[in-house]
């Protein structure tokens, strides 16, 4: 060993100690703040959005931003997880891309809940047997995922945050090449997002939809001459081989996830509020509906149509604007739109993604 390289190895173990030591400081900081809290509320989404979007703002590099939020999350997960572990229920089973998305939210230190379906998730947060669900809510080739926003719509948990997931799909099998590949299992949506590049591949060969892309990988690690299209954390659950990576056909590929549980957010200074509105049937109710947000000057950031299943050709609107629900002008807003609309309901104000 050169001199040079055990001065730099002795530099990083002294700084390893350094950080060991500030580590163990802050947990016991993070420790003490929770015996003084008095509501029972474990997770702050917006204290620890303000922590990230602090410690965005400072890095210099060499590590991503999205490395320091990884790094951070970990941290945070940790220091919680010394007050008490959360339970997170999510669309299972392990390998999932909700597990990837509760994971990159709440880190690893947590009691994570695996179900068969949407329903299950809000069912576990609405009785209280789980702290916090996490369910995916639109996709940005395929759009909405149309049971989540039926179920926002009837259910009492309210939205206290939102997760950008990248979503990149990967060709998964135990065979050596394209040709000995005779059928491939995913998840719908999950074929859907590979279209073309099945088309452009492997068009001849049969494709099976399944109830998740974790499911397909499992069938995939017994069953000969197939593949999956999953994640490579499915992969890796099933010790089972990517053969082609990110073969989705749009690159900027991702999924956004709400996480639901029973009690409100704080403001953390850079919000998002969703509300549900049904509008009364007469001509312009509409255009009368959203016009509060341009005269407060309010940013709506998102409209989606949905049957309200209460009547023929009648539908309900979901919005996102920006700001809290306690911001004058977003407050304001809804108030006006209040006395216009048939029905009205605030699902939630939470921190808006860094990824938005």
């Amino acid at each position: 060993m050169t001199d040079e390289l055990k001065k730099l190895r002795d530099a990083i173990d002294q700084i390893d100690n350094e950080l060991l030591d500030l580590i163990s400081k802050r947990a016991s900081l993070a420790s003490n703040i929770g015996s003084l809290k008095t509501d029972g509320v474990i997770y702050r989404p917006e204290r620890e959005a303000q922590v990230l979007r602090r410690l965005v703002e400072q890095n210099q590099g060499p590590l991503s931003n999205e490395s320091i939020e990884s790094i951070y999350k970990s941290i945070m997960s940790n220091c919680r997880a010394l007050e008490k572990q959360i339970t997170v229920a999510f669309l299972g089973p392990l390998g999932t891309f909700s597990e990837e998305a509760s994971m990159k939210q709440f880190g690893e230190s947590i009691v994570p809940m695996q179900t068969s379906s949407i329903d299950e998730v809000f069912h576990l947060v609405e009785t209280y047997k789980a702290h916090y669900g996490v369910v995916p809510v639109e996709n940005s080739t395929e759009g909405a995922i149309n049971r989540t926003l039926d179920l926002l719509l009837t259910s009492n948990a309210l939205i206290c945050a939102e997760i950008i997931l990248p979503v990149h799909h990967n060709l998964i099998t135990n065979e050596k090449d394209l040709s000995s590949i005779k059928k491939i299992y995913s998840h719908a949506q999950s074929l859907s997002q590979c279209h073309q590049w099945l088309l452009n591949h492997m068009p001849s060969v049969e494709k099976q939809s399944v109830s998740s892309n974790a499911e397909a990988v499992k069938i995939v690690s017994k069953e000969k001459g197939t593949a999956a299209i999953a994640s490579m954390r499915a992969a890796a659950l099933f010790k089972t081989n990517v053969l082609i990576e990110n073969i989705e056909d749009d690159p900027k590929n991702s999924t956004r996830f709400l996480v639901i549980s029973n009690h409100p957010v704080s403001p953390s200074g850079l919000d998002k509020t969703s509300i549900i509105v049904a509008a009364k049937n007469q001509p312009g109710a509409i255009a009368s509906i959203i016009e509060p947000f341009a005269k407060h000057k309010v940013s709506m950031t998102k409209l989606e149509s949905r049957p309200s299943k209460t009547g023929l050709w009648e539908y309900v609107f979901f919005i996102d604007v920006e700001g809290h629900i306690t911001d004058t002008q977003v407050s304001q807003s809804i108030k006006e739109i209040e006395n216009k609309a048939s029905f009205l309901k605030v699902l939630g104000s939470y921190p808006q993604s860094n990824l938005t």
